[in-house]
């Protein structure tokens, strides 16, 4: 049986070629523009968007709890005071940013809660 003349010689030689430049392209335009991802990234993502939906729900919540506590002006003035990068740390101090079945604030929640309280006036 003889191959056809595709398959034979430098035929196929350019054949082989073509067909691997064609999926590196396809690869190369998937994963930069066609929004391919490998699960990894997925996972890395999925997680980022959690966290960022909880930061989300939670914030309002610790700004709530910093504005219902006894002498939150005096408190909002002194949190003004503080440097920007040690905001966070006081609102973990004060205990805002510690929610019920946690035995520690969450640092995510603290910051933004800080920032969104920073904002107010």
């Amino acid at each position: 049986m003889q191959l056809p003349a595709m398959l034979q010689g430098d035929s196929l030689t350019r054949l082989v070629q073509g067909a691997a430049a064609g999926a590196v392209a396809t690869m190369l335009i998937g994963f930069n523009y066609g929004g391919w991802t490998l699960g990894r990234t997925a996972a890395k993502m999925s997680e980022q968007n959690a966290t960022n939906a909880v930061v989300a729900a939670l914030a309002p919540i610790c700004v709530d709890r910093f504005q219902r506590a006894t002498q939150a002006k005096a408190t909002l003035a002194e949190l003004k005071l503080v440097d920007s990068w040690k905001q966070d740390t006081f609102v973990e101090k004060g205990g805002w940013a510690t929610f019920a079945g946690t035995e520690s604030p969450n640092r995510n929640v603290a910051e933004a809660c800080a920032k969104i309280l920073n904002d107010l006036k």
